[in-house]
């Protein structure tokens, strides 16, 4: 029987959400890769409990994880009765809608039907009565942002979650989402963009005005798929995400030019006495908008590593002016229409 470390809560941060009362941990676990079926259950049962032994309270999920879709749901569900369901009011479970889960009319984007059919399935799927964070996972441009909105208020008014959040949506829509919600009296509690060295478009506009109105900020990809490690400083192993047919990250994103700036941070990193994706986790904490960073995992020994980020959170401004030099856009931004306009 699992029993998770006493100590769990000592080398963990945790940041208040926006304005809410609800704290996340700086460091999240999102389970996109590495816990569908392809993956061993005992592996992601590893991970999961290596995890919250570090303080780690926050599990980050969606619908159409996987593969196939779904399955990271099931087999959460699985690992969560078996191992934590004594332990589920110190957890923050969070799931989306709004990618492709089933064929036909009604199996994607933001609609009534869609959003509300998922978030059933998806409890369904992981044994649980509510989840504490329902996001609309991209934006719909061919969905009035009133009843996408709407149906995140209906989610919230059943019970179904606790809170609502968005997902890589503009300023400007994001700005929308925001008094729609408020006007049916619900607070919009975080937004989740992709943000990393090599990604950083929030920085625009997008950070600046969560923080005006108040929303908390989990960035995912923060290493840029695992570009920001050590894995591809060399070449692409075999087995590794670049590698398989198929993947988010293709191979054209490892450009001569992005390789070129991942070595040179990670000279930097060394200097510092942290590995690249360390640095990375906390160059993207070091702003004051960022509630939570979002990390994937193929091992136990990974989450640990990266929870070791936080033991060294502070940047000189030589340090960041150095680094600001090779944290260029990579074209990396593989969710970037959702969040045009």
């Amino acid at each position: 029987m699992y029993k998770p470390n006493p100590q769990r809560y000592d080398a963990m941060l945790y940041n208040r959400c926006g304005k809410s009362g609800l704290k996340l941990p700086a460091i999240s676990l999102g389970l996109w890769q590495n816990f569908g079926d392809q993956t061993s259950l005992a592996n992601a049962r590893k991970m999961l409990h290596t995890a919250f032994d570090l303080g780690i309270t926050h599990f980050d999920l969606a619908n159409n994880y996987g593969p196939p879709p779904g399955s990271a749901e099931l087999n959460f569900g699985k690992l969560l009765a078996q191992d934590f369901a004594s332990y589920r009011d110190e957890l923050v479970i969070s799931t989306k809608a709004g990618y492709l889960m089933t064929p036909g009319p009604y199996g994607e984007w933001g609609s009534r039907k869609y959003l509300l059919n998922s978030l059933d399935a998806s409890l369904m799927r992981m044994g649980l009565e509510y989840v504490d964070i329902f996001y609309s996972h991209r934006f719909d441009p061919d969905t009035p942002l009133e009843e996408t909105m709407g149906a995140l208020a209906t989610a919230y008014h059943s019970g179904k979650c606790l809170y609502v959040g968005i997902s890589s949506y503009s300023a400007a829509k994001t700005k929308e989402a925001y008094s729609l919600l408020k006007q049916m009296g619900i607070p919009l509690l975080i937004h989740q963009p992709s943000y990393s060295m090599l990604n950083r478009w929030v920085e625009a506009d997008l950070l600046g005005t969560l923080d005006e109105l108040g929303v908390g900020t989990i960035c995912f990809s923060p290493l840029a798929q695992g570009m920001l490690t050590d894995r591809y400083l060399e070449d692409i192993p075999q087995g590794s995400r670049a590698s398989r047919q198929g993947s988010s990250l293709s191979q054209n994103m490892l450009s001569e030019e992005n390789l070129a700036h991942i070595r040179s941070l990670n000279d930097i990193a060394k200097e510092r006495g942290q590995s690249l994706p360390q640095m990375a986790l906390a160059w993207c904490l070091r702003r004051k908008e960022i509630t939570s960073v979002l990390i994937g995992a193929s091992s136990a020994e990974q989450v640990s590593e990266n929870v070791a980020a936080l033991q060294n959170l502070v940047f000189s401004s030589d340090e960041l002016a150095k680094i600001d030099a090779y944290a260029k856009d990579g074209n990396i931004n593989l969710w970037a229409r959702s969040s045009k306009d």
